[in-house]
């Protein structure tokens, strides 16, 4: 029986315009029937998912996580399955979820039907898929140019971290949870659903996408030179002196003045927030276990 599928590929990802002629021909290749609408306006992407409940049978979005965020009310509220085509700059759901970047590879996947359900994390009541965070990551995505971003990738990050981090002021945080409750003076606090974060950095290294828990890492420096010392930690997401780590179901934060919040790369809300897990609330189509 032939799948119906609805194809939103963002024209403004990274490799939006080159991918989407390529994944066409492969989905249909591989035996699904297509309706493609353009992603390139993110805020209908909820209203038009629902629109296509009851005529297709999944929803398969090509670009970086920053759509596929802005499409999660309507996957939620459809309950479609969720088949990703690694577009965009860091690709950290399909990192997650160990989908390829090979454009080939991941239509199979999607073709080969194999679902699993993953969690997504909250932010004062808005879903989000990976990451949320504050200081250093929400100064470098306000900063950082589309365009840049599209022609350098992960390296349009690095170049924007320098001044940002050069610039970088500590803020003071009050983070809680059910068990814990602690205060730091810190440049970056992050917030992971899932193991990988930023440019392919890792929260925890016993992090999954399905593990029903936040995990909460928290750089605690007084100068911007100090943050190299931690790198080796920070690169692997190891606890060290000077990092504080929390894992839990819920989070709260509170800041002396509001900071703002960097959801799945986009800014999406301001300090003081609660996180939540939502667990096992989303089917995506990943790799047969091996």
């Amino acid at each position: 029986m032939t799948r119906r599928a609805l194809l939103l590929v963002n024209p403004h990802a990274r490799r939006g315009q080159e991918g989407r002629l390529q994944a066409i021909q492969q989905l249909q290749s591989l035996g699904l029937e297509l309706i493609e609408e353009s992603a390139e306006n993110p805020k209908i992407l909820p209203d038009l998912i629902r629109q296509y409940r009851h005529k297709v049978d999944c929803v398969i979005i090509g670009s970086g996580d920053g759509t596929i965020n802005a499409a999660l009310d309507g996957l939620i509220d459809t309950q479609l399955p969720l088949g990703i085509l690694p577009l965009g700059t860091a690709n950290n759901l399909a990192r997650n979820l160990e989908i390829p970047s090979s454009l080939p590879n991941a239509c199979q996947i999607i073709a080969s039907g194999n679902q699993r359900r993953i969690d997504l994390g909250s932010v004062n009541g808005k879903p989000f898929l990976n990451v949320a965070g504050m200081g250093l990551s929400a100064e470098i995505n306000k900063t950082v140019k589309k365009e840049f971003k599209r022609h350098w990738g992960i390296f349009a990050y690095i170049a924007t971290a320098a001044p940002v981090l050069w610039k970088s002021r500590p803020f003071w945080a009050e983070i809680s949870s059910k068990d814990q409750q602690f205060r730091v003076k810190t440049v970056q606090i992050t917030v992971c659903n899932g193991r990988y974060y930023g440019t392919g950095l890792s929260v925890a290294p016993d992090a999954t996408i399905d593990d029903r828990r936040l995990d909460l890492y928290c750089i605690e420096i007084h100068h911007w030179w100090e943050i190299f010392a931690l790198l080796p930690a920070i690169l692997q997401g190891k606890p060290a002196r000077g990092i504080q780590t929390l894992q839990a179901e819920i989070i709260n934060i509170y800041t002396r003045r509001p900071h703002v919040v960097d959801v799945d790369g986009e800014i999406a809300s301001m300090t003081p927030v609660e996180f939540r897990i939502l667990p096992e609330i989303l089917s995506v189509f990943v790799p047969e276990p091996s």
